[in-house]
């Protein structure tokens, strides 16, 4: 197996971290201050992103987006990862759902969200649908050339600043028993939709969950994405690329967070020496430093099985699972080091301690991918 990066590669990396240093890195603490990224900033940094050809990066070249591969993905969003997610989130990376979009809808809503004119986000979540997306109540009912939605959707992110939803709602059931999911395109400006900030996160601040209703939305059958009933397997798509992106962002984050704290260590002097040098601090570091090489490792294998076709389910699964878990043990390791002050705002390891934590639930839970790496092992079985 050959490990090195090509010289393109190592260029992208390279370009997309120059950039996390001048364009994102000075806001931090005003978003983090304000919980929000103030409209002007938004602008100037998806303009900057625009003009510096890292928009919408996993999109295709000829649509307009930066057309990198697997693996070019993943070293941009591990370079992006290092950020607040708030201004991470502006240099887009948009669902590759929308590659389904067919006719009109590509120019209604894909090459502008590739443009960065249009901003989408996903619905799948609800109060009672998690982890078991097929238990959605969410409805969308037939009535001539229209589908009428009712339902509502939470935990959907960026909802707040977006023009419009990939919306996922129950079409019927099938013979098995099984709720038929269909995709829908839907305006977020349609009379019958609500959207509403959820409650206050501790994770990720300036980057907000949201709230949708619909009340009785009619959407036209042109705004169907994909055949009715095909919604799980559209949704399983970007599932994939997308606990890929976390796994990624999580190594980031996780090279960021060893770097303060092992810089912490060497510089702190107890006892007449580093602290550093004391085996309760050194070998956490050791084991930790393992750990992120090791998910850096899984998580390109994952992305290098992506561009030859023939990533798994399981493959993405132990990236995003031992990526997240991970970056926890480094941030908790991160506030012990740094004792009290690990605490204190000023050092802004506590954000990094919160925003991680997230990391475990969303876009599937530690325990959803253990459950799909245990299949994995078992089915092959007859288990």
């Amino acid at each position: 197996m050959h490990f090195a990066l090509t010289d393109e590669q190592r260029m992208i990396a390279d370009t997309v971290a120059a950039f996390v240093r001048t364009e994102l890195y000075p806001h931090e603490d005003e978003v983090e201050r304000l919980d929000e990224v103030p409209a002007e900033l938004a602008a100037q940094i998806r303009k900057r992103a625009l003009d510096a050809g890292l928009y919408a990066p996993n999109m295709p070249a000829e649509l307009g987006g930066g057309g990198l591969d697997g693996v070019g993905v993943a070293l941009a969003e591990r370079e992006l990862g290092k950020a607040s997610y708030a201004l991470h989130a502006l240099v887009a990376r948009p669902s590759n759902i929308l590659l389904g979009c067919e006719g009109a809808q590509r120019e209604e809503y894909l090459l502008p969200t590739v443009r960065g004119e249009r901003v989408d986000c996903l619905a799948m979540t609800e109060p009672g649908a998690g982890s078991d997306v097929r238990s959605m109540t969410t409805r969308a009912v037939r009535d001539g050339g229209d589908y009428v939605i009712t339902g509502g959707k939470h935990f959907i992110s960026h909802a707040d600043v977006a023009d419009f939803v990939i919306l996922f709602a129950a079409t019927g059931v099938e013979d098995s028993g099984k709720k038929r999911i269909t995709g829908f395109l839907v305006d977020l400006d349609t009379p019958g939709v609500t959207v509403r900030k959820a409650a206050g996160c501790v994770s990720n601040r300036g980057y907000h969950t949201c709230e949708l209703i619909f009340d009785d939305v009619r959407v036209p059958t042109g705004k169907r994405l994909g055949p009715e009933g095909l919604g799980f397997e559209l949704m399983n798509a970007w599932l994939g690329s997308t606990r890929l992106s976390v796994a990624a962002t999580c190594v980031g984050r996780g090279r960021r967070v060893l770097d303060l704290t092992t810089g912490w260590a060497a510089r702190r002097a107890q006892f007449g020496q580093p602290i550093g040098r004391f085996q309760g601090i050194a070998f956490p570091l050791a084991d930790l430093t393992t750990e992120l090489d090791a998910a850096e490792l899984l998580t390109l294998r994952a992305a290098w099985n992506f561009d030859q076709g023939r990533l798994t389910d399981r493959d993405v699964a132990m990236a995003k699972l031992f990526a997240s878990e991970t970056l926890g043990r480094i941030t908790d390791q991160a506030v012990q080091v740094f004792g009290g002050l690990g605490l204190m705002a000023e050092t802004r390891v506590e954000r990094f301690w919160r925003d991680a934590r997230l990391e475990r639930i969303w876009d599937g839970t530690s325990e959803i991918q253990r459950h799909i790496i245990a299949r994995s092992l078992l089915r092959p079985l007859g288990a």
